[in-house]
């Protein structure tokens, strides 16, 4: 698969394609969906309150707990909320969506558009959304493990009994939560929203009721205690925005999940229900550390009544299991967007819902999530040290967001440069501000999710780059189609009943497996489709609209079959479409499947080293079989072995 243009060249098709140029629409009233986001959306940065700012005031930092300091990071959290969430990515961020659809790799592919193919543009475009997507599986190794054990660690407030049993407890839920990955959140995911509502609803409260006793905490919304705070302790100021920014760690999600629910239901959650909530909890939390100093060990669980702590432990530990699990279906998703654009191997995808196209399970991804989560867990052992890695990740990603929607912004928007610099620029401002403060943290354990994210890049690059060389080769060493055909029929072989379809990865050119059947069978049937299933760079195709069929010559077809990027290809679907749409039979029993199966042999290249073609003939051959990928069915498949030197 590649990255390509929703465009067709052949106009002979008895029917073009046509793309669905709209945005993937979501049913359901904005109540429901609000909801519903609420549950899905927010849960990574509505449980930030559990150790966002007890890292901020983290002794190890150096920051002094008085006024000037509570009020300066309390005002520097506020308009990190208003600058980085509420402007930059309610504002602009997600009007940049590919046909209502976010995320990294939605927005790559929308950024690639503006650029010319084999460019150096298009490839700049190219290694910073796929750098973006691998800064993203880091997060998802992070935010499970922080979250779950900062939950579990409010038993320690109830007892220091409790303290041997945390780290237990907490990979006890971990391990569980992965095992019920394959089960599907149908059922669960309509519980998320309700208690994610009792969360925001209950931190809120809770931090009202502090506020209530020192109502001058809220002077801190001044900007002026931001800034006097960094000009008077500019060194430790640097310090602490790296613990400031793990109040915005989950702040791609919005712009990740509006594809599932849309962008009004996400700004009203936002605006009406998180954002006050979180704001209530963190003023809340800094006008209790001002009262009592000693409640810096865990300010969060220390709001409440001792009474209070194990049900709100219980509260958060739910909330915290639906913020992992939602990182958890992200990075499901997220591989399932690049294998089929064309930068990750083929893998097993299973669907747990019936009716929702977007609930998927990846047993590859999430088993190898488990374990890294579980090795993180007994590596780190405290959300104190998980917190100093946490961070450089998503402030990566932010960065690279930043620059993308600069080029869709000039680019597809048409705005003028200067308005384009004025507010991409204001973003990337802040973006460095954070990114730079996140690098103090590599040494401290930010290396982890760096090295997880680099691994992840040259895999990803190789399996592209492995798959361009491979076609490159294909087309320079192919027989032309459409010559091919007339010169078969002027000296045909021998034709027997039934079809025969060719799964080709090439439209122009004729697939190996035929050739090879030809060479050795020495017959072809009377009834042959030429089948290619495609994937552009948006993320649905109207269903009615999806295949197109060129008549070669009597009983010989070439077919296309287009999918988006969040679709999932079926060969059965599209035998039944040939027969509803077209009149073209392939009765299941009386047709056979014909693919090629590649054996490559490595061969030094220029554009590729010898070890990372030994990477990517590993890959090649642990890939998931094409056939099973489309959905083939076995019974009818016959697979040709063919060897490619690389």
């Amino acid at each position: 698969m590649s990255i390509s243009n929703p465009e067709y060249s052949h106009s002979k098709f008895l029917r073009p394609i046509e793309f669905d140029q709209g945005t993937h629409h979501v049913k359901g009233s904005l109540l429901a969906l609000s909801l519903l986001a609420i549950g899905i959306v927010f849960g990574d940065i509505g449980t930030s309150p559990l150790y966002a700012l007890k890292s901020c005031f983290d002794p190890v930092s150096g920051i002094p707990l008085n006024q000037d300091s509570v009020y300066g990071v309390l005002s520097m959290i506020f308009w990190t909320f208003v600058i980085v969430v509420s402007l930059k990515y309610v504002a602009f961020v997600m009007r940049a969506n590919n046909h209502g659809e976010g995320g990294i790799l939605a927005l790559m592919a929308l950024a690639l558009r503006t650029a010319k193919q084999g460019s150096i543009q298009a490839m700049t475009i190219m290694v910073m959304g796929v750098l973006g997507a691998c800064l993203f599986y880091g997060d998802a190794v992070i935010t499970p493990a922080i979250s779950v054990l900062s939950a579990i660690e409010g038993l320690t407030v109830v007892s220091e009994d409790f303290g041997h049993i945390v780290l237990p407890l907490t990979l006890v839920i971990l391990v569980g939560l992965f095992l019920f990955e394959k089960k599907g959140t149908e059922v669960v995911g309509i519980l998320f929203g309700p208690i994610m509502l009792i969360w925001f609803i209950t931190i809120g409260a809770m931090g009202a009721y502090q506020i209530a006793q020192s109502p001058e905490i809220l002077w801190a919304f001044s900007p002026w205690y931001a800034l006097s705070f960094m000009l008077k302790n500019s060194a430790i100021a640097f310090a602490v925005t790296g613990a400031v920014f793990l109040v915005v760690t989950g702040a791609e999600a919005l712009y990740a999940d509006m594809g599932h629910f849309g962008i009004r239901p996400i700004r009203y959650a936002w605006f009406l229900l998180v954002m006050p909530a979180l704001l209530l909890n963190y003023f809340g939390q800094g006008a209790m550390l001002l009262r009592d100093a000693q409640t810096v060990s865990n300010p969060f669980f220390l709001m409440v009544p001792q009474y209070l702590t194990l049900p709100l432990v219980v509260l958060s530990a739910l909330a915290t299991v639906i913020a992992s699990q939602a990182c958890i279906s992200g990075a499901y998703s997220m591989t399932s967007e690049a294998i089929l654009l064309g930068f990750v191997p083929r893998m097993k995808v299973v669907h747990t819902s019936e009716r929702e196209i977007g609930q998927i399970y990846v047993p590859f991804i999430n088993w190898v999530l488990c374990v890294v989560v579980v090795v993180v867990v007994l590596g780190f052992r405290k959300s104190d040290n998980l917190a100093t890695a946490y961070g450089i990740a998503v402030s990566s990603t932010m960065l690279i967001t930043s620059m993308l929607c600069a080029v869709v912004m000039q680019k597809s928007w048409n705005w003028s440069r200067g308005t384009t610099s004025l507010i991409v620029g204001s973003f990337l401002l802040v973006d460095a501000g954070f990114f730079a403060a996140n690098l103090s943290k590599i040494l401290e354990g930010g290396w982890f999710p760096l090295v997880i994210a680099s691994a992840l890049f040259l895999l990803m690059m190789t399996w592209y780059q492995g798959r361009q060389l491979l076609r490159s080769k294909a087309i320079n060493n192919g027989i032309g189609l459409e010559d091919f055909i007339p010169s078969l029929l002027a000296h045909p072989p021998y034709r027997i009943e039934g079809t025969s379809v060719f799964l080709t990865a090439h439209i122009d050119f004729v697939p190996p497996a035929l050739l090879h059947n030809l060479k050795h069978n020495r017959v072809l049937h009377k009834q042959v489709v030429f089948l290619k299933m495609s994937t552009w760079d948006i993320p649905y195709v109207n269903s009615d609209r999806r295949i197109s069929v060129k008549e070669m010559s009597k009983g010989i077809y070439l077919v296309r079959a287009v999918y988006g990027f969040k679709e999932t290809p079926d060969v059965g679907v599209v035998m039944e479409t040939l027969k509803k749409d077209f009149g073209i039979d392939c009765p299941p029993m009386e047709t056979s499947f014909f693919m090629a199966r590649d054996s490559l042999i490595m061969k030094e290249v220029p554009q590729m080293s010898l070890w990372r073609e030994a990477i990517f003939v590993w890959m090649m051959q642990n890939a998931a079989r094409a056939s099973d990928f489309f959905k083939v069915d076995a019974n009818r498949l016959i697979e040709i072995g063919t060897k490619i030197e690389l």
